[in-house]
């Protein structure tokens, strides 16, 4: 009220009730029209709505908007999350629909149209105005736009998301989660999707542009690559929803007024190359940040999106981004993860006249660091130590175990010339009081040269699968002496030894239980397995002997396997003392 309204009636205007000039402004829309405040209720409504709604403003003022008027097709009542205004008024953006319901006085259903828009009320307070009147009748044949959009029904939405959430919920990997966002979304809801993700750079990069052809999925790659920077204040679709705004609709028109940024640009270029007549584009949100964005475009299929469609792909899009950030998570750690054992594990000694190769392939389904491990180093009196172990567990526990059990056993070995036996007894006495292991299995041997030039190898075994043997002929065996009790069991002993040749050109395998334990197969039938395929392999360059082993075997992946592979020379070099030059090949490459 001005100062003269309120001296002529002799009261203040109650708050939250516009002025004269409002209501005017009101009264000159030629549709029916009402404002909102912040909370939803209505604050003025002009006489055209009193006559569609046959209701009298006074009765409307101060009730809530959704619950007085918003109804379902047959007058039932709608609930908020399914009543494309509500939505559209909480996201605080402009939005329209081509048919909805309004409840009348009388209990009938009046069917409108309608517009809303955010509105400043009297210059300061927020509100929403909203736009409505009765669309022109539907034409006697042909469909109508929304049936030949092929609008799911409720049922079909409630399926969807379902599948949604079922699909991507199951894959940790980026890639494949947006392979099965893709195919959930065309052919069945649009013919084109575009996915832009914002870098851990904070770069923008258009990662997919996927068209339905019929039943195929293509890739227009040309379309893909890097996008300029996301704008600050740029109203356009593409940049509010790279900002996490909000969820819009965008057509051709939208991007044919003169670009304020570099985005504009390339989505007028978009529209231009795929023929998109009708697009709806929502932000992809993580638990802690804004991912990116998706757009469903309709080029061929018929039906514009409408702001009716825009809680479904919101539902869609903020299940993808909850499950995109889940899977950009675990990646990192793996990433982490990998690069922590990749240190753990040791390079290869060069040893003159052997030749190493090692392998360690971490469990697909865990975090890429476990307590499986191997090693090889030079002790001073010339021999070779040889070891493969596993820590108990499969976590950064168990990770850091194995670094302390390989730190302690290197320190004992190199300052004890003493037998694999009574070195492994020292590191069992002291796992206890100064490790963090609770128990470890573990095969540690000498390699070295006897006075003929041969080789020998002598080991002890606390609870390890056994070492194989392999001759160039392919005579395989396992080595089963020297076996013991496992590490941190407590009880204390003496522990055996045993000896063996290792004739020229023969392969020693020492691995971890991941290489022959697989579900419904028992440890006999893994260890004939490997067996089996070692003897074929014996002829093989000791680098294609592992990979291929590894191939043939295919460890089930439900337990690290860690390879340690040894191969002495042929008859030619048996007899040399020293090596005219460096034979060695040590390999530590993944197959």
């Amino acid at each position: 009220m001005t100062d003269r309204e309120t001296a002529e009636t002799g009261h203040d205007r109650p708050a939250g009730v516009p002025g004269a000039r409002l209501q005017d402004a009101l009264e000159a829309i030629g549709a029916g029209a009402y404002l909102v405040d912040e909370q939803g209720r209505i604050v003025a409504a002009n006489s055209l709505a009193e006559r569609l709604l046959d209701r009298p403003a006074e009765d409307m003022i101060g009730r809530d908007a959704h619950e007085l008027l918003h109804r379902g097709p047959q007058g039932q009542p709608l609930p908020a999350t399914q009543c494309c205004m509500r939505q559209a008024f909480h996201a605080g953006h402009p939005a329209q629909a081509a048919e909805d319901y309004f409840a009348r006085a009388d209990g009938s259903v009046l069917r409108i149209s309608w517009l809303i828009a955010p509105y400043a009320m009297d210059g300061s307070e927020p509100g929403t105005l909203v736009i409505f009147h009765t669309p022109e009748p539907a034409p006697a044949t042909g469909p109508r736009p929304e049936q030949a959009a092929e609008r799911l029904s409720d049922l079909e939405r409630l399926a969807l998301l379902a599948e949604t959430t079922s699909q991507l919920t199951s894959t940790f990997d980026v890639d494949e989660a947006l392979r099965r966002l893709i195919a959930l979304v065309v052919p069945r809801l649009a013919d084109w999707v575009v996915i832009d993700l914002i870098t851990e750079r904070d770069e923008v990069w258009r990662t997919a542009v996927v068209q339905a052809d019929g039943d195929t999925l293509v890739h227009h790659e040309e379309l893909q690559g890097p996008m300029p920077p996301v704008p600050e204040e740029s109203p356009m679709p593409l940049s509010r929803a790279l900002r996490g705004v909000a969820s819009t609709l965008a057509g051709p028109e939208t991007y044919r007024v003169a670009p304020d940024s570099g985005i504009a640009v390339e989505q007028r270029r978009l529209f231009d190359a795929t023929g998109i007549h009708s697009a709806a584009i929502a932000p992809l949100r993580g638990t802690r940040e804004v991912l990116g964005a998706i757009t469903l475009g309709r080029a061929k299929k018929a039906g514009d999106f409408t702001v009716a469609d825009l809680p479904l792909l919101e539902d869609i899009a903020r299940r993808a981004g909850i499950a995109l950030d889940n899977a950009r998570l675990y990646q990192r750690q793996r990433a982490v993860a990998e690069t922590m054992q990749n240190h753990l594990l040791p390079q290869m000694p060069s040893v003159p006249g052997l030749q190493m190769a090692v392998r360690y392939l971490p469990a697909p389904d865990d975090s890429q660091v476990g307590g499986d491990w191997y090693d090889a180093f030079t002790l001073p009196d010339g021999a070779t130590a040889l070891a493969v172990g596993d820590v108990v567990g499969h976590d950064l526990e168990a990770a850091a175990g194995m670094a302390q059990l390989r730190n302690m056993l290197r320190a004992y070995g190199w300052s004890r010339q003493e037998p694999p036996s009574r070195i492994v007894e020292r590191l069992d006495e002291a796992i206890m009081p100064i490790t963090d292991v609770s128990m470890a299995t573990l095969v540690f041997a000498r390699v070295t040269r006897t006075d003929d030039g041969r080789w020998q190898l002598s080991w002890t075994n606390a609870g390890h699968p056994p070492p194989l043997l392999i001759t160039r002929n392919g005579l395989a065996r396992y080595l089963t002496g020297g076996h013991g009790l496992l590490l941190g069991t407590g009880v204390r002993g003496s522990r055996p030894d045993a000896t063996a040749a290792l004739p020229p050109g023969s392969t020693l395998l020492l691995y971890t239980d991941g290489l022959i334990e697989a579900p419904g197969r028992t440890l006999d039938d893994g260890l004939d397995r490997l067996r089996q395929h070692a003897a074929a392999l014996a002829h093989r360059p000791l680098a294609s002997f592992t990979d291929e082993l590894l191939r043939r075997v295919q460890p089930p992946g439900i337990d690290d396997v860690a390879l340690l592979a040894v191969r002495t020379p042929h008859d030619a070099d048996a007899g040399r003392t020293t090596p005219p030059g460096p034979v060695t090949r040590n390999d530590t490459g993944s197959p």
